[in-house]
């Protein structure tokens, strides 16, 4: 077993979820669907291109300047 990271953002209706160690990305309804898709979609990926070497993510935040259209 390994733990993965999933980054989940919400676009319209679906919830998009995304794997950043491994590029996968899947959507759902829900957050739990997004993230059980997400799952096996990561699972297929690695059966054809198994992680070499262990990844690990950096998440941080930061801050950029919204202008105002006029």
């Amino acid at each position: 077993m390994q733990t993965l990271t999933a980054v989940l953002h919400k676009e319209e209706d679906m919830y998009v979820a995304e794997c950043p160690e491994v590029g996968t990305v899947s959507q759902g309804k829900t957050i739990e669907e997004a993230i059980n898709n997400l799952k096996e979609a990561t699972e297929l990926y690695l059966d054809d291109f198994p992680l070499t070497e262990e990844r690990k993510t950096l998440m941080t935040t930061f801050e950029v300047a919204v202008r105002a259209k006029a």
